[in-house]
């Protein structure tokens, strides 16, 4: 064994490494006591691979390996070295939202505002239509949105998301990309109000048009056919009927402004409300019935106001008030 006074060379042999005594392939190593003489003896195995030298890592003692570290190896009871959950690339990996919007409160409201800012700045650049003439379109309601997203949209951040719906609608037709067709259809009513046409009146086979007219609470179904200008309303004649001169003139107007008295029959059914309000009901069921014998009437009744109902309704009486708005006499004191 070399010591520090060796010399080799004429140099002291400073960096030699001692030399540790073997009994048969083992090392022994020798611990003396604090009298000098050695009262043990530790004994090593040879390390023969590296394997063996890891297994004693991480404060090990003894080359014995804890419960987690035998499930992950597969040597534990129940380990199964084919179960892809033991994949060590799986213990490292982590739970990604799918969109960057998880973590906003309205997620899905997020991400459809930012698929249409993203659709507008790809295609502003295309052909758009006049203002006022985009193809009319019933755009979902707040609470129909509300309902599909599942989150609390206010009213301002969904009025932001039908500007871009409108600004999309107004590209040019025949140039406007699939992508953005598909995408406007998501937030279109399932039906659309202006679609619906109502059914013609036709004239059936026995030369006889119905229609149905309205007014305030009152509705009238009156059949009109050829003849020679008979009127009954629920089987009277029209003048025991209608006792005022205004409501007689008025439940025949289509035919007066046409001239056409004498040359139609007319039955009317006539169900709630006063006499005006049944009178009036006659009269637009009578002009849209007339328009199905004869079409070209049509800008003559118009004019005359006939072929349109009237909305009005009688309003209602406030609190506080005599009737809808009739105050009562203020008095100074």
């Amino acid at each position: 064994m070399a010591t520090v006074n060796d010399v080799q060379g004429g140099q002291p042999a400073i960096n030699a490494a001692p030399e540790l005594p073997e009994e048969n392939g083992k090392i022994v190593l020798k611990r003396q006591s604090r009298s000098g003489s050695v009262d043990t003896q530790a004994r090593a195995e040879m390390i023969e691979s590296p394997s063996s030298t890891n297994r004693g890592r991480g404060g090990q003692s003894g080359g014995r390996l804890n419960r987690g570290q035998q499930q992950q190896r597969g040597g534990g009871r129940g380990g199964n070295q084919d179960d892809p959950r033991n994949h060590p690339v799986l213990r490292r990996i982590r739970i990604v939202p799918a969109s960057p919007s998880y973590f906003t409160a309205t997620p899905r409201y997020t991400d459809d505002l930012l698929s249409l800012s993203a659709l507008l700045r790809k295609y502003q650049l295309l052909p758009v239509l006049p203002t006022g003439e985009a193809p009319r379109v019933a755009w979902k309601t707040i609470d129909q949105y509300k309902a599909e997203v599942a989150e609390p949209v206010r009213a301002k951040s969904y009025k932001m998301l039908l500007e871009l719906l409108k600004r999309l609608n107004y590209i040019h037709p025949s140039l406007i990309p699939a992508e953005v067709t598909q995408s406007l259809e998501k937030y279109k009513r399932l039906v659309q109000p202006h679609h619906n046409r109502p059914n013609p009146i036709l004239v059936d086979r026995h030369g006889k048009a119905k229609a149905v007219g309205r007014r305030k609470s009152s509705a009238a179904s009156v059949f009109v056919v050829e003849g020679e200008g008979k009127v009954l309303i629920n089987g009277k004649p029209l003048s025991d009927y209608f006792g005022r001169l205004h409501d007689r003139e008025t439940a025949v107007w289509a035919l007066k402004v046409t001239q056409r008295l004498d040359k139609y029959n007319v039955w009317a059914l006539a169900q709630g409300g006063g006499t005006t309000g049944q009178a009036d009901a006659i009269a637009l069921g009578l002009a849209k019935a007339l328009l199905a014998h004869e079409p070209d009437l049509k800008p003559a009744l118009r004019r005359a106001r006939v072929i349109t109902r009237d909305p009005r309704r009688v309003e209602r009486k406030k609190p506080g008030k005599l009737k809808a708005r009739k105050m009562p006499a203020w008095v100074k004191r």
